[in-house]
């Protein structure tokens, strides 16, 4: 079944085909022993408990699918966000795949075209100043004018892969406090991108730049049932046992 949805004509266009890997030397093995270790959902839960352990089995499943078509290989970070959550409560996290830790747990912004304190609307149309859904690769910072900024290119057809023209990056900015939006009922808004208190940006943006993942989640029927990562990734945990409730999905 995931190899036939895989092969679904478009729907992973972007994601090139794999290549055989070259078996490294001995001194290379030693090199490279901090990156050996292979994640689990698992494992990740336990770093994260407050995290949904299904929204972290898809992300880890969406990650290792892009992997297996050759896209990310080197990747060691992995940022999954949850937007059903309120932006109020912590919705980020940042894990090390290599060393198995947990490096951030934040709140994180939505764009101001995906809805109130909890978004319900997500698009990949340029001016719709809504969050994009799925699998982004990161790529190089520069300074914009929301300073020091991270792009990201979306790795799926659709939903995400306007991404780097609509200059979704993260970022800091002074409207993602906490404290305000508890005021407010919401944090401030974005035009699209996840963006971070100022406080912890910087830091953030260091461990995932370069050929990182970063993983949107909402329980969108549209991309669940459309993303070809998606349905590859649910393949795979349905293969491994995992107990997953898709409950609410829209």
């Amino acid at each position: 079944m995931a190899l036939l949805l895989i092969a679904s004509p478009g729907l992973l266009a972007s994601i090139p085909p794999a290549t055989a890997a070259t078996p490294p030397t001995a001194p290379d093995l030693l090199a490279r022993a901090d990156v050996i270790y292979q994640p689990t959902a698992a494992s990740l839960d336990r770093l994260a408990p407050d995290a949904n352990p299904d929204v972290v089995a898809l992300g880890l499943g969406i990650m290792q699918c892009a992997q297996q078509h050759g896209v990310g290989e080197n990747a060691r970070r992995l940022a999954i966000i949850d937007y059903s959550r309120s932006s109020l409560t912590p919705r980020l996290w940042v894990f090390d795949l290599a060393r198995n830790t947990l490096l951030y747990r934040e709140v994180v912004a939505h764009g101001q075209g995906s809805g109130g304190d909890i978004p319900d609307h997500f698009s990949n149309r340029e001016g719709s100043h809504a969050s994009s859904l799925g699998l982004f690769l990161t790529g190089r910072t520069y300074e914009g004018r929301n300073g020091h900024s991270l792009r990201m290119e979306g790795l799926e057809p659709g939903f995400n892969d306007a991404a780097m023209s609509r200059a979704i990056v993260i970022h800091g900015a002074d409207y993602v406090n906490p404290e305000a939006g508890e005021a407010q009922g919401r944090l401030g808004r974005s035009w699209g991108c996840p963006a971070l208190r100022p406080s912890v940006a910087d830091g953030v943006i260091e461990v995932l730049k370069d050929g990182q993942f970063v993983f949107s989640y909402y329980p969108e029927r549209e991309w669940l049932m459309r993303s070809a990562l998606a349905r590859c990734a649910l393949a795979r945990v349905e293969g491994d046992g995992h107990e997953h409730r898709w409950l609410g999905v829209r």
